[in-house]
């Protein structure tokens, strides 16, 4: 990935539906060029598709947590997805170091709804228990910077 890859990239992240002659005239190259350049991110894994970004209090899920996951015994990552998966609370989950074997991002519509979320999450076999921080304001939120 060479510099022109990362301000295509950075034209991607700022807006996803640009085109690609769009792109070409802010990075210096023509149309085909750039998609010859996007297809080898996608096919390279650096680009993992296109989205569109969902407000999730627009959609009814303003309430979100941070949960410590400990798990009883030697869990493996796999099995802790497997577990997790089922609840759709669950945006992401993470691994980490540290005390818990794992971090949970739930959002729910309400507290009641989040509640109801941990209780369905500590019944999952494996775990022994939570450690739950609301959140109560988003500070800052932005996607990775190209070459930075």
């Amino acid at each position: 990935m060479d510099a022109i890859d990362q301000r295509i990239i950075s034209c991607l992240v700022a807006d996803a539906r640009s085109s690609y002659a769009e792109i070409g005239g802010v990075v210096g190259l023509s149309a085909p060029a750039v998609k010859r350049r996007v297809d080898k991110l996608l096919d390279t894994g650096v680009l993992r598709g296109f989205t569109a970004v969902v407000d999730p209090e627009a959609l009814g899920w303003g309430t979100e947590a941070f949960i410590e996951v400990h798990c009883r015994g030697n869990v493996t990552p796999g099995e802790i997805r497997i577990g997790l998966e089922p609840l759709p609370e669950v945006v992401a989950a993470y691994t980490v170091s540290g005390a818990a074997d794992a971090i949970v991002h739930l959002r729910a519509a309400d507290i009641h709804h989040l509640e109801s979320a941990l209780e369905r999450l500590r019944a999952v076999d494996f775990i022994e228990r939570t450690v739950s921080t609301v959140v109560l304001s988003r500070l800052l939120e932005r996607p990775p910077a190209p070459g930075a």
